[in-house]
């Protein structure tokens, strides 16, 4: 990633004087506040257009499909900070989110980029299925892993992703990603001999592409989603702390098994 050359510091988001606020152009207080809902105004944010009916539908089903899956590691981490430190809710939310990466929340850009590499791949012929098994063979002969495929609960196809399919057809959306999507889950099995069944970190991107949102924008939607879960959970954990309670448990479940000096025996076994 490069790092641009400006010398001086421009933005096309938002500018203010004493009396009026703009944000993209509107005036925040007489075009925005109160008459559009927060999902159109991230649309806004991002994008610089107004969304689309079809956008809303389509970004509002993936804000509320990923915000939230139970104790991951993200609410975890989020929760245990808030315990031991129940001042700081911002340093709470911020530990949730800082391990957003290739495995928890991040794979939606990755499944996105490699989404956009099959269509590339393919061309004119749109050949998704013949440029999926390339990239696949790729992958596997790297060792590396396909994002958004496979999941550790779900282990048939996530239910989220047939919810998320379903909102882009009938808000009438470009379908190009979702084949593309499919076309990668019916090659995994000829390439990697076992099924990937897709889950809900490849549907994201895959109906999000349709509506035309940026790619390099992608990992901010599970972000901006997560937070709000996040913001849940610490809510809970105001009133009812579990916090210590989650870091006794692993203390009791870890093994030690390094070099200790002779007659020394491990409180935590």
């Amino acid at each position: 990633m490069k790092i641009g050359k400006e010398t001086v510091p421009k933005t096309s988001i938002s500018t203010s004087n004493p009396d009026t606020i703009i944000v993209r152009g509107k005036d925040l207080s007489l075009e925005l506040i109160g008459k559009i809902s927060f999902t159109d105004y991230f649309h806004l944010l991002v994008t610089g257009k107004q969304a689309t009916p079809a956008a809303t539908a389509v970004l509002n089903a993936t804000l509320v499909a990923i915000a939230e899956h139970g104790l991951v590691p993200s609410v975890q981490a989020s929760r245990m900070t808030l315990a031991a430190a129940p001042d700081a809710l911002q340093g709470a939310v911020a530990a949730g989110i800082l391990g957003c990466g290739s495995v928890i929340l991040g794979a939606s850009e990755t499944a996105g980029r490699l989404f956009v590499e099959v269509q590339e791949r393919a061309g004119e012929s749109a050949d998704f299925l013949t440029a999926a098994k390339q990239l696949v063979q790729e992958y596997r002969a790297q060792k590396k892993a396909i994002p958004g495929y496979g999941h550790p609960l779900h282990k048939s196809r996530d239910a989220r992703v047939d919810a998320l399919f379903k909102v882009a057809r009938e808000a009438d959306v470009d379908l190009t990603y979702i084949r593309i999507a499919e076309a990668i889950e019916h090659a995994i099995p000829e390439v990697a001999g076992k099924n990937l069944m897709l889950n809900v970190s490849a549907a994201i991107p895959a109906v999000l592409l349709g509506i035309g949102f940026p790619l390099k924008a992608l990992k901010g939607v599970p972000i901006l989603a997560r937070t709000a879960g996040l913001i849940g959970h610490l809510t809970e954990e105001l009133d009812r702390s579990i916090g210590f309670a989650l870091s006794y448990q692993a203390t009791r479940e870890v093994v030690y098994d390094g070099e200790a000096p002779e007659g020394f025996v491990s409180g935590g076994q």
